[in-house]
């Protein structure tokens, strides 16, 4: 698609919303028509992934693209009725007997700019909520994905009309042309740097943004929890589609002393998921050339740096993208793997001396997108989450709060701004329209100048 024919479709978009703004009925059928056709094409959407990653797992696909996102429209069509419905507010003893109301409304034509990483969970997930909400959609898919990216063009323009929801396909020139669009709501997944490319862009035309992105998120396990519990649940979280994963775990850290049985845990339990990474159906590759050579950097800096590395299946193939799971030891704070969000299957191993130590380290980074204490005692918990602050917390597991549909999502600062997700996602592309309604008899009939007498003595009595 050419830049230039990106404000003719979304003018198109907005004309036909504001012609025939959709009602709950349509809105229903359009999920029930998203989610018949998403089911209908799984074999579809998983070879075009497969193709894109040069190998991911099947199952994994089901699971993070299609269950997730059949969860959340499942989700919308059940409370979709009562989202939409008026909520009574209080107006308070001074207002009476005024009545007051919030009205969710659409807002319009909302646009959204998706990842690779997952490429049909975070288009679709948002496009749920933005329809849910009874908006018209742009979307822009990743080029970094353009099987999937096309796949999705297909799936949308065969459950959609083309003035209802469109596919705007294309490189960074187009992201960029796409973020600049006066839309009534703009969403974007991705990297804290393209973001607030992204926030710059939506900034002249004051666009409201919502902004989901990443950081370093850690894992905390505590001296009360079991090790190997911790090992098999970190795991999953750290190498399920090979770390690239925005809310996957970053780093761990683990009381000292068992800090060297934890990493034995760890090798054991990969030992046990793979066996010939290169032929394994369960391991996926490296998105691009350019991520590979991001994280084989990380770890050869930290080998130079003398870094205990552990990497039991040999040390990748760059031609296949095939990074294998990588175990670091203890790496300083002044590497860039320590620094920077990793984004793959790479995972620091820290010790930590006192609870209040750890709790440091983490709030010595940025806010990340997700945090995971691992303890049975409630008190450990509360000192974790008390003394952090992340865009949401899984205790005692990984991933988990992503597919809590009554949960919102979203980070906090350089980890992102705004939430989607069930009815937070419904509310973001909503306006939460405050309406008043003024009684017959109304004390403001006589509440005018001149300010004397009774008038005078009510207005104080009022202020007090």
């Amino acid at each position: 698609m050419k830049t230039n024919d990106l404000p003719a479709t979304l003018q198109r978009l907005r004309e036909a919303w504001r012609r025939a703004k959709p009602g709950i009925a349509q809105r229903e059928a359009d999920l029930r028509r998203l989610r018949t056709a998403l089911r209908a094409r799984q074999a579809e959407m998983d070879a075009a992934i497969r193709a894109d990653f040069g190998h991911r797992s099947t199952h994994e696909n089901l699971v993070a693209e299609s269950l997730v996102t059949l969860a959340e429209i499942d989700h919308a069509l059940a409370h979709l009725r009562r989202w939409t419905r008026p909520r009574r507010v209080s107006v308070g003893w001074r207002l009476w007997p005024g009545r007051a109301r919030v009205r969710p409304m659409p807002v319009g034509v909302v646009g959204i700019i998706a990842p690779w990483n997952y490429p049909v969970n975070l288009a679709l997930v948002p496009l749920v909520s933005a329809i849910a909400a009874g908006n018209h959609v742009y979307l822009k898919p990743s080029e970094h994905t353009p099987r999937t990216s096309e796949w999705l063009r297909t799936l949308l323009a065969d459950v959609f009309p083309a003035d209802r929801v469109a596919v705007a396909l294309g490189g960074a020139d187009v992201g960029g042309a796409f973020a600049a669009l006066p839309f009534d709501h703009l969403l974007f997944t991705g990297s804290a740097a393209v973001g607030r490319k992204v926030l710059a862009a939506a900034a002249p035309r004051l666009t409201p943004v919502t902004l989901e992105l990443g950081g370093k998120a850690p894992a905390i396990v505590c001296p009360d929890y079991p090790l190997r519990t911790a090992a098999r649940r970190i795991a999953t979280g750290k190498w399920f589609n090979a770390g690239q994963t925005c809310i996957g775990v970053d780093y761990v850290l683990v009381d000292a002393p068992r800090r060297e049985a934890f990493v034995r845990l760890l090798l054991d339990e990969l030992g046990a998921r793979y066996t010939d990474i290169a032929r394994n159906p369960d391991y996926t590759r490296i998105i691009n050339d350019a991520q590979y050579a991001r994280l084989a950097h990380y770890v050869d800096e930290a080998r130079e740096a003398g870094v205990e590395v552990h990497q039991p299946f040999g040390a990748g193939d760059a031609a296949m993208r095939l990074l294998p799971p990588t175990l670091l030891v203890e790496p300083p704070a002044q590497l860039a793997v320590m620094r920077e969000e990793i984004f793959g299957p790479v995972l620091p191993v820290l010790g930590y001396s006192t609870l209040d130590e750890a709790i440091a380290r983490i709030n010595a980074l940025e806010r990340p997108l997700a945090l995971y204490p691992f303890s049975h005692d409630r008190g450990s918990v509360d000192r974790i989450v008390d003394g952090t602050l992340a865009g949401g917390v899984t205790v005692n597991d990984t991933l988990l709060h992503f597919g809590a549909q009554g949960l919102p999502f979203g980070g906090i600062g350089p980890s992102g701004m705004g939430a989607i997700h069930g009815r937070a996602g419904f509310e973001t592309f909503s306006k939460l329209l405050p309406v008043f309604e003024q009684h017959r008899v109304a004390a403001t009939d006589w509440l005018r100048p001149p300010y004397r007498g009774l008038i005078d003595r009510a207005i104080r009595l009022l202020a007090r």
